[in-house]
């Protein structure tokens, strides 16, 4: 009998190890180094490699060790006018956009909604509809689990705000809400304690044409001012929680959407064609870095980067890809590469980036 009872503990210790023989750190130091890809696949080989790979702990270890993947997501509309939310892996061989399903319904419908990205999760808050004001609703897609669920509310119902993420929370400012003080206000996400914050100043304004996040404060293109035509761009400095005007030099050239890659700002000015500009800081002037051939372009586009590579995302999801350490052109136009689109005409709203 004790030698049998000694097997049983040894079969359920067995059962228990994350790979039959090695200690859980060395069974996660390999696990760990498996391909972002193939995640799913681990998921379904049994219960304790699921948990692992949506846990806190697989998502700590790949970042500390620099293991992380990062794929982009893009919020679209479709030609329903309901929203959809696609995917695309840019490590692949055949990069291909693929479509996130499980969308809540509540919101497919809605317009001006805030989309974002924090830890391992994707962030929907607010929006509007045609009959329906401004709502305070969020929700978050965890990546590592495939899943849609509702996330803390926001604590003041806004839409067509800006949206961003500094020092780890998430910032969701300006923009239309139910009173005339909301548009004066910004709110912040601490995911820790899962809490949204109230805060306001008349600084901010419910014009929101662009938003980015650029030498550690939060900068915001405007529409035009009241009192002239002027494009003007506000900014927050987290040191003391204020708002104040940006640059008028940097504002003026801010023509389009914006990424940051290497500490530079890139617009893509998409006036007369399209052109990727980048703002000289210190000579406070913008230089075009090139042109991109209109045949593969489809704006209105949007902007995201990995690295030290521009992801030039239209309609359809046509996507440009450049790299700027390796910047070169011919006849003036940027030599790069391209994604095929969909066979579909959806508008591209906002794209982010994560890392998992």
């Amino acid at each position: 009998m004790e030698g049998g009872s000694e097997r049983i503990n040894q079969v359920e210790e067995s059962r228990a190890q994350l790979l039959c023989g090695l200690p859980d750190d060395i069974a996660l130091f390999c696990l760990a180094r498996v391909p972002r890809k193939y995640h799913s696949v681990l998921k379904c080989v049994c219960r304790s490699w699921r948990d692992l790979v949506c846990s806190e702990e697989w998502y700590a270890y790949r970042s500390k060790h620099n293991l992380s993947e990062t794929w982009i997501y893009a919020l679209c509309r479709d030609k329903y006018e309901q929203i959809c939310c696609y995917a695309l892996d840019p490590a692949l061989p055949r990069r291909c956009w693929k479509l996130i399903q499980g969308l809540p319904p509540r919101c497919l419908k809605r317009k001006g909604m805030g989309f974002e990205a924090l830890g391992k999760k994707l962030y929907l808050l607010g929006g509007c509809g045609w009959s329906e004001d401004a709502t305070d609703e969020a929700y978050c897609f965890d990546v590592s689990r495939s899943s849609w669920s509702e996330a803390a509310s926001l604590s003041t119902a806004r839409c067509y705000f800006a949206c961003e993420v500094l020092d780890d929370k998430i910032y969701a400012i300006g923009g239309l809400g139910s009173k005339s003080s909301d548009p004066h206000s910004w709110d912040t996400f601490d995911p820790r304690r899962s809490v949204w914050e109230s805060h306001s100043d008349t600084n901010v304004v419910p014009d929101v044409e662009d938003s980015i996040v650029f030498d550690g404060k939060i900068y915001i293109r405007c529409g035009a001012s009241a009192v002239s035509s002027h494009v003007y761009a506000v900014l927050y400095e987290p040191s003391n929680g204020t708002w104040q005007h940006a640059d008028a030099d940097m504002a003026s050239g801010w023509r389009g959407p914006a990424v940051v890659v290497d500490g530079a700002l890139y617009v893509l000015d998409q006036s007369s064609g399209t052109r990727l500009m980048m703002w000289q800081k210190d000579k406070r002037d913008w230089v075009a870095v090139g042109r991109l051939s209109p045949l593969l372009t489809r704006p209105p586009c949007r902007l995201v980067a990995i690295g030290k590579r521009i992801f030039i995302i239209g309609k359809g999801l046509s996507t440009v890809v450049f790299d700027i350490e390796k910047t070169g052109n011919m006849e003036g136009v940027m030599v790069s590469s391209s994604i095929p689109r969909l066979n579909s005409e959806d508008d591209v709203i906002s794209c982010k980036c994560l890392a998992l």
